[in-house]
């Protein structure tokens, strides 16, 4: 894993040789007080996981630590902001960091956890979630659906399956 640097939000959970890394854009609010990725209650976040067999269990959001054993690690763009998108400040985003972390633990897949992330990352509009055409060194690119719950109404389940049959069939 990454030394967590003490002035991170949440700390990124990166090592070498894992299927999938999550990036979100900030913690948010909940998460930023409880230390864990996805903690809001009304986040699905932890419910796709186990709803796509990513994960063998529901997991409790306290529990992300864990999930490098199952090759699935996080990180956010923000490392030094919490809140909502809308209150964070124009520069929240480390784009380049986010490269150079993924070029260096080099996961099969990176998932962003909302289009407002990758649209932020790869730098255009994202018109379709789903496997973007876009590399980062040799990690591909997926994006989904947001799971929190402000975003509900463009909620689906559908691109979170199709990624978990992409990563099992890796």
């Amino acid at each position: 894993m990454t030394p967590r640097s003490d002035d991170h939000i949440l700390p990124d959970i990166l090592q070498g040789g894992l299927a999938l890394v999550f990036c979100g854009t900030a913690a948010g609010t909940r998460s930023a007080r409880e230390g864990a990725y996805y903690a809001h209650p009304g986040n699905l976040f932890w419910r796709a996981l186990a709803e796509a067999e990513l994960t063998p269990r529901l997991y409790a959001p306290s529990e992300f630590a864990q999930l490098p054993a199952l090759g699935i690690g996080f990180t956010d763009l923000a490392k030094f902001h919490s809140g909502n998108d809308s209150e964070l400040p124009r520069d929240a985003f480390d784009v380049p960091a986010l490269a150079a972390k993924i070029e260096r633990f080099a996961p099969r897949w990176l998932a962003f956890t909302s289009k407002h992330g990758a649209k932020a990352a790869l730098g255009r509009a994202i018109s379709d979630y789903g496997m973007q055409p876009e590399r980062i060194g040799t990690t591909r690119v997926f994006v989904l659906p947001s799971p929190s719950g402000q975003a509900r109404g463009h909620w689906s389940i559908g691109p979170w399956l199709e990624l978990a049959e992409l990563v099992r069939g890796d």
